[in-house]
C-alpha cells in the first residue's frame, strides 16, 4: 500500500500527503501577497497623513477601500486552496 496514497476498507482514496501539502503551500503564497501589500498600503497611508494632515479623511477612505481590494486576492486564493483540497 502507498504511503502518500491511503486506500479505506471500501476502496475510496483519500487525499494524498502531497495533495494538502500542495493545497497548503498554494495558500500560504496566496496569502503572503497580499499581507506584504496591506502592510506597504498602511504605512504609505500614514505617511501620507502625517504630511498632509488636511487630506486625512481622503488617504484614510482610500486606503480602506485599497486594504479591502487587497484582501480581495487573499480570499480568492482561499477558494483556490478550497478547490484543490477537495476537488
Amino acid at each position: 500500500m502507498d504511503v502518500l496514497a491511503q486506500i479505506t476498507a471500501d476502496g475510496e482514496q483519500l487525499i494524498s500527503f502531497g495533495e494538502a501539502l500542495g493545497a497548503g503551500f498554494a495558500y500560504g503564497l496566496a496569502a503572503i501577497g497580499p499581507a506584504i501589500g496591506i502592510g506597504y498600503l498602511a504605512g504609505q497611508s500614514v505617511q501620507a497623513m502625517a504630511r498632509q494632515p488636511e487630506a486625512a479623511g481622503m488617504v484614510r477612505t482610500t486606503m480602506f477601500l485599497g486594504i479591502a481590494f487587497t484582501e480581495a486576492l487573499a480570499l480568492i486564493g482561499f477558494v483556490v486552496f478550497i478547490l484543490l483540497k477537495f476537488a
